[in-house]
């Protein structure tokens, strides 16, 4: 009997549980069902981009070094015409009669020099750009000392590296120009020392100087113009007082 009932339970609680496993089967199922479907997105291919760059350009004529030292010396040309004028009115303001007409002579020069690198810096396809300051008047002593600084670099540093620049390039335009005015700013230089070093003479002597027309050649005697090219009518230099 007992044992009866314990196969009738065992029955029971076997179908209990079955009952229940389907039960649970048929509620895991209603869940998945609610959940939203999950897109599977197959990955777009990726562009390809491809950057094209520009080819180098070979610098332009404008853009040489020589150009650069050209607009340089053109600069340096126009602010020392400007200087070498005002320092002229102060030594006449100082009775150095002398000194005056060199420092006018000069700024002639210097002119000449500015005028030609002019030239050929539009040759070369660009605009000559100059920016002029005010020059620092002092005494005529201490302003043959600032000219003799200013003419001694041109001639020992400046127009020397400008020229060897100039010769790399095979730039014949460059060449003359640069040339002409490292002539000239040695003239200067030895000039103004004599004059630093001789004031007081120099204040009681006046005679002109003479500047050449074109390379600006400054000298103290009409028969040391030889050397200045010839033009196709007058005088290829003129007398500055």
């Amino acid at each position: 009997m007992i044992n009866l009932l314990k196969s009738k339970f065992l029955v029971k609680k076997t179908a209990i549980f079955a009952s229940l496993v389907l039960l649970g089967s048929v509620s895991l199922v209603g869940c998945n069902q609610n959940q939203p479907p999950v897109a599977e997105v197959e990955p777009s291919p990726v562009a390809q981009t491809q950057t094209t760059q520009a080819p180098t350009q070979a610098p332009t004529e404008a853009e040489t070094p020589t150009l650069k030292n050209l607009q340089s010396a053109y600069n340096g040309e126009s602010n020392a015409n400007v200087m070498y004028l005002a320092f002229a009115e102060k030594a006449d303001q100082e009775g150095y009669k002398e000194v005056g007409s060199l420092f006018r002579a000069a700024a002639k020069a210097e002119e000449i020099h500015r005028d030609n690198h002019a030239k050929v810096i539009t040759s070369m396809g660009a605009t000559p750009k100059n920016t002029i300051t005010t020059p620092e008047v002092k005494t005529t002593a201490e302003n043959l000392e600032a000219a003799i600084k200013g003419e001694s670099y041109e001639k020992d540093k400046m127009y020397p590296d400008f020229i060897a620049q100039a010769e790399t390039e095979k730039n014949q335009a460059a060449l003359e120009t640069l040339n002409y005015a490292l002539v000239a700013e040695a003239q200067h230089a030895k000039l103004y020392t004599e004059a630093k070093n001789n004031l007081t003479t120099w204040r009681e002597q006046t005679h002109p100087f003479y500047v050449c027309n074109v390379s600006g050649e400054t000298v103290t005697e009409e028969k040391d113009t030889a050397s200045c090219p010839t033009v196709p009518s007058g005088k290829a230099y003129q007398p500055v007082s």
